[in-house]
């Protein structure tokens, strides 16, 4: 896949240089980039989710310190005012674990000069595409392994493909490692409200990769589940906690909880950056709500009562005794049977 959801452009800005976005909001309908060269233009894009998706926001946030940079050397910041806006960057939304990750990443180089932190974010992009690929093996092993079917029908929640990562995938890059090897027979793909980032990315990934796959609402997915019309489910997550628990597009705990009455594994995704061993549960976890509007109005037109207010969480929390196995790069750990990602990291 030729799809790209962010990279470096040397040659962007009159040969300055930007971090080019594949503005998100506007796919399927058209494909758009947007160059960014200012940190207010870099926030704004990870807030309206032009950029989205935890290992692309990883690399965002180290790209991001080289744009904070860029902008400080072109209009004169003293060290105080550049690293107030890296911190901007650092905290442009709060769940994901890896925005701050990425930032943290190449932050100690900034002493070395732009060059380096920028070799530096681009090696952060190489390794979440390396992570991606190989966690993606373990994981298909890991499924192909447990359901015991050749061809298998998964349901997947969100979007955590190509769009939301620096390369290939992490749960879809799961479904692209079952295809390869000719194991897909269906996949489910929920809408994901309110931002419909299942029907409008998930199944654009899907349509280039011909993979065959249908879109359903997020209510008829507990329905699938236990009808016993989908084998097992992967999902991508925004934060893992050291004993499983996992942060993951709202809509994910309802899939948990039908996968566990129905028996079928859930299978998260997710490269080791997105594993945060400093909590050690999910109740730390800080749950972003996004805008109301976003629940009332559809397409910019309201589809509530003007007097009827939004509640929107953008994410929930899967505990870890719903959560069959968690794949990173790492291997595989099966938080509902007791072994946790911290556990790996003991092995380690």
């Amino acid at each position: 896949m030729s799809l790209l959801a962010l990279e470096w452009d040397d040659a962007a800005a009159d040969g300055h240089g930007a971090l080019r976005l594949l503005d998100q909001t506007v796919l399927p309908d058209r494909t758009e980039h947007l160059d960014v060269r200012t940190v207010d233009a870099l926030v704004d894009a990870i807030v309206s989710l032009a950029v989205r998706g935890a290992p692309a926001l990883g690399v965002a946030g180290a790209l991001g310190v080289v744009v904070a940079m860029d902008q400080a050397e072109r209009e004169g910041w003293d060290a105080a005012r550049l690293d107030a806006e890296v911190d901007r960057v650092r905290h442009a939304r709060p769940t994901a674990v890896n925005l701050a990750w990425g930032v943290d990443q190449v932050r100690p180089l900034m002493d070395r000069g732009r060059d380096a932190v920028l070799a530096a974010a681009r090696q952060v992009a190489a390794d979440d595409e390396a992570a991606n690929r190989e966690l993606s093996r373990l994981g298909a092993d890991w499924l192909l392994a447990r359901v015991g079917r050749e061809r298998l029908r998964v349901l997947t929640h969100c979007n955590a493909g190509v769009l939301a990562t620096s390369a290939w995938g992490t749960a879809l890059g799961v479904v692209r490692e079952l295809h390869a090897r000719g194991a897909v027979e269906l996949v489910h793909v929920d809408e994901t409200r309110p931002l419909l980032q299942g029907s409008r990315l998930t199944a654009y990934e899907l349509v280039e990769e011909g993979i065959p796959h249908v879109v359903q609402v997020d209510s008829a997915a507990a329905s699938t589940i236990l009808r016993g019309l989908v084998d097992c489910a992967v999902v991508g997550a925004d934060r893992i906690a050291a004993n499983g628990d996992v942060a993951n597009k709202v809509g994910t705990l309802g899939v948990a909880l039908a996968c566990r009455e129905a028996r079928i594994p859930l299978l998260v995704a997710a490269p080791w950056s997105t594993v945060d061993l400093s909590l050690p549960d999910g109740t730390g976890i800080e749950i972003e709500e996004r805008p109301g509007e976003e629940v009332t109005e559809l397409a910019g037109r309201r589809t509530a009562p003007v007097s009827s207010p939004g509640f929107n969480p953008a994410f929930d929390v899967t505990p870890a005794r719903l959560v069959t196995a968690v794949t990173t790069e790492r291997g595989v750990v099966e938080p509902a049977a007791g072994v946790g990602p911290g556990d790996l990291d003991r092995q380690s």
